[in-house]
């Protein structure tokens, strides 16, 4: 197919509408519940007040903002694709804006901002500050102003608005894991959620010790989703066809679809048993290197990798032989199937394949 064609035929899988709307429109939308922002994006996305109080700033300067793109479900609900934080700050400032748990949030005060410092402790109706409360005519202009929408109508292809995510927030702060969050989010919540509590369980924290930076970043949820994704490997030892952050972020979404039957890969009970048994017999040493008469240094990943593939893969052999698994853990380190191919010169893309497999081998003995 030549690139007229393939332009053509793309073109036509995915129908677009554009057009302004008034605030006071969208606030009208959001209280009857034909908009979703997804509020589990307010743990994702973080917006400062000066940020916020940045953008009512803009809409009262008339200064022009990003447009919203949306996505038209099959329910005919938008879906936010990106302006999650734009559409959270107006309806919190306006103070109608529910978090994750269904309650309202506390309303927005603002700050000072560039070109407009005595906005400083304003608040839209009530403020604790005499005299710092918008006015009527205040408030009118600001649910006339117009917002700029982009809408993915329902009959596009169905992944042409996770595709469009991942173009739009390419490149922004959230880090890899926290924007597959958020595509998790739209794919499927409830797999969000459960990733979300496993990654906070007593059994991952203990044996999973990160840095502050690495926790702002969600690190530890991307390490519950690796762990699936690797028992669910069934693939050779070559490398893979794409990078590995694209691997994980193309099985996640097939994992999303299927979680919840009886073909999703994401067994919990097999994570919980897993993780009970490492932080059983070595507790926060579990990926850390052991040079044969220590454990030293941070959490490695392609420790964590080996070994968690390893034990999952023959659990109930250790189950039965706790005593004897945490020398193997530490042999793992001068171990050819683990050294050879972990390397700082060896790329995700490979290592990956090869410690998955060598690590089911090579844990299911004890010796």
């Amino acid at each position: 197919m030549n690139l007229e064609s393939q332009i053509e035929t793309k073109a036509k899988e995915i129908h677009t509408d554009g057009y302004p709307m008034s605030i006071g429109e969208v606030l009208s939308l959001y209280r009857d519940g034909d908009i979703d922002i997804h509020p589990e994006f307010q743990r994702i996305f973080r917006w400062n007040d000066d940020q916020k109080s940045s953008l009512i700033e803009s809409i009262l300067l008339g200064i022009p903002i990003p447009p919203i793109f949306v996505s038209q479900r099959g329910d005919g609900i938008w879906d936010v694709i990106d302006g999650v934080q734009r559409l959270s700050t107006i309806f919190q400032f306006v103070g109608v804006y529910k978090d994750h748990n269904d309650q309202v949030m506390p309303p927005l005060t603002l700050s000072a901002t560039e070109y407009l410092p005595a906005l400083a402790g304003y608040s839209w109706e009530v403020s604790s500050e005499p005299g710092k409360v918008f006015t009527d005519a205040m408030r009118r202009d600001v649910k006339r102003a117009k917002l700029e929408f982009r809408i993915i109508r329902k009959e596009s292809d169905e992944n042409a608005k996770y595709d469009l995510f991942q173009r739009l927030n390419s490149g922004t702060q959230l880090s890899p894991q926290e924007a597959r969050n958020c595509l998790l989010v739209m794919l499927n919540s409830q797999m969000y959620t459960r990733i979300a509590e496993l990654s906070e369980s007593l059994e991952v924290r203990a044996t999973i010790p990160l840095t502050e930076q690495k926790e702002s970043q969600a690190y530890r949820q991307e390490l519950v989703l690796r762990f699936f994704c690797q028992a669910d490997y069934s693939g050779t030892r070559t490398q893979l066809r794409e990078e590995y952050g694209q691997y994980l972020t193309r099985w996640m979404r097939k994992a999303a679809g299927l979680y919840g039957t009886d073909a999703s890969p994401i067994d919990v009970s097999l994570f919980t048993r897993t993780f009970s048994i490492l932080n059983e017999v070595l507790g926060e040493d579990a990926f850390r290197r052991f040079d044969g008469a220590r454990t030293l240094g941070p959490f490695s990943i392609a420790c964590f990798e080996f070994v968690t593939s390893g034990v999952s893969a023959n659990i109930e052999f250790w189950e039965g032989n706790k005593n004897l698994l945490a020398d193997r853990i530490r042999s793992v380190w001068s171990a050819p199937e683990f050294r050879d191919h972990s390397g700082t010169g060896i790329s995700p893309r490979l290592r990956v394949p090869r410690l998955i497999l060598n690590s089911r081998q090579y844990f299911s003995t004890a010796s």
